[in-house]
């Protein structure tokens, strides 16, 4: 659970996308977004995305999932970040 102080730009309760075996701890984040047109945030498990799978959640509840994505707080609007796995360091690119 996350008690420092909130290091996103945008607010706890902003919503984001993922998918179902994300939200339900059944897979790891290793695909992040942060779109530039709209300023959505995606964690994604770097697979095809089944729009069925797709979940609706704020950034706080995406944190206390996995809280190693506050490493991600500072990822400019129109970047992507990535990993080979959950204990793998993020890699980050310009989209």
């Amino acid at each position: 659970m996350f008690k420092r102080k909130w290091p996103f730009e945008d607010p706890k309760n902003v919503a984001i996308l993922t998918i179902d075996k994300i939200m339900k701890r059944e897979g790891p984040v290793l695909y992040v977004t942060h779109d530039e047109e709209d300023g959505m945030w995606q964690f994604l498990d770097g697979e095809d995305v089944i729009e069925e799978e797709a979940r609706i959640l704020s950034l706080k509840q995406m944190v206390d999932i996995d809280p190693s994505l506050i490493q991600l707080s500072d990822l400019p609007l129109g970047w992507i970040a990535w990993r080979d796995t959950q204990d793998s360091e993020w890699v980050r690119a310009r989209r």
